[in-house]
């Protein structure tokens, strides 16, 4: 059996699922193992999947794709653009994308499954692939090591993993140590006293507090933190009110915070929740704001030496000069549970999705930012030659680096 990659990309990228419920890409993911002769278990945290590939002794490898999408709505233009929606959290009907390039994260995982499968004579050990859900929620991983993958799949000697982004198509970012920062998501809800439109002093109005709350917020890291470090503070969503004649009795903040480590980490923290209770103070609060914590993801970190070995090895693969250090990106992953709750290291890259000609272009007009799209971005959408190819074979550079 040949994969047609392509065909399986643009099918993927046309029908999207939002987290935790990925089922018909579960489900495309699982004819392909079948049909690659490939052992799997699906179900696992729900809609994740894990297959084995048991080749003699040796080191047990682990190779991690996420594969769920995000509420956006395609912009594109793409005759293979997705028109799907589906329903969020909350209950809401939304437009869903794969706007963070999960969908190139599965076809390349599947494309270096089946290379592997046919070389086996050339390599001896145990492979492990995990497709895991709910990336973007931060909670797949952990579902899916609460569901027991580590107890009922051979622990791993090292987690590999790897992550589409707008670099130029053929080039590699990786880094030893801190490659990804730790976040956190809050929800903040705000308690005011709610009343007639027309009477807004017999109120607590938790809109006005909710506006000055965001504008304290960014100074956080404008006015508290040294330039020179990294921090994140942003506030993504404001939910409040029904009727514009209405000041509803409360607001609901929803913020991404961002550090390299847990000791930047409880700084913010205690800042954000400084400003929240102050601004609460400041306009007459009856009641104390709530503040809970959605989910919190701890920095990815790259093993040094490993880092080393497999960029050594994707320069003898690709040629030198097409590894990068791409700095630390201030975008979180939970991949790195798998190595965290196992005791193994982890090697974690970047690989380009840009077709180069335009991104020099932007680069030399300096306008990176404005011209080529970022993940979550309605128009990102990956250059599909040589994307795909590079992605499949960095995952099989990776894994044979690493076994017998």
């Amino acid at each position: 059996m040949t994969i047609d990659l392509e065909a399986l990309y643009t099918d993927l990228h046309r029908h999207p699922e939002l987290s935790f419920q990925e089922t018909r890409t579960a489900g495309v993911i699982a004819r392909h193992l079948d049909e690659l002769g490939i052992e799997f278990e699906e179900g696992i945290g729900k809609t994740g999947i894990a297959s084995v590939i048991r080749n003699g002794d040796g080191p047990v490898v682990w190779l991690r794709a996420d594969m769920d999408a995000l509420p956006v709505p395609e912009q594109t233009g793409l005759d293979y653009a997705s028109t799907a929606r589906g329903i969020d959290p909350a209950g809401l009907d939304v437009p869903v994308m794969h706007a963070c390039g999960h969908d190139m994260h599965v076809t390349a995982l599947l494309g270096a499954l089946e290379k592997l499968v046919a070389t086996k004579d050339e390599w001896s050990g145990t492979i492990v692939a995990v497709f895991q859900p709910a990336e973007e929620y931060g909670a797949g991983s952990q579902a899916m090591i609460a569901d027991g993958v580590l107890d009922r799949f051979p622990k791993p000697d090292i987690v590999l993993g790897q992550h589409v982004t707008p670099l130029p198509a053929g080039t590699i970012g990786v880094r030893s140590g801190t490659q990804m920062a730790a976040s956190d998501g809050l929800t903040v809800t705000l308690l005011g006293r709610g009343g007639h439109g027309s009477r807004p002093h017999s109120t607590i109005d938790p809109v006005v507090m909710a506006a000055a709350t965001v504008m304290r917020l960014q100074t956080i890291v404008s006015r508290e933190v040294d330039p020179r470090d990294v921090a994140v503070v942003t506030v993504g969503s404001i939910h409040a009110g029904l009727k514009n004649n209405i000041i509803p009795a409360e607001a609901k903040l929803e913020l991404s915070l961002r550090y390299p480590d847990d000791a930047a980490r409880a700084r913010i923290l205690e800042k954000v929740e400084r400003v929240v209770r102050a601004e609460a103070q400041a306009s007459g609060a009856e009641e104390q704001p709530v503040i809970a914590v959605d989910h919190s993801l701890p920095p990815t970190i790259n093993d040094v030496d490993a880092t080393a070995q497999l960029t050594a090895a994707f320069d003898r693969a690709f040629g030198e000069g097409t590894v990068i250090d791409p700095g630390m990106f201030t975008g979180s992953e939970d991949v790195s549970w798998f190595a965290r709750e196992s005791g193994a290291p982890l090697v974690f890259w970047f690989w380009g999705g840009v077709d180069p000609v335009a991104y020099k272009t932007a680069k030399d007009a300096g306008t990176l930012e404005r011209d080529i799209p970022t993940n979550h971005s309605p128009f990102f959408a990956p250059v599909i030659h040589p994307t795909l190819e590079i992605g499949v074979d960095a995952l099989v550079t990776a894994a044979r680096e690493f076994l017998d």
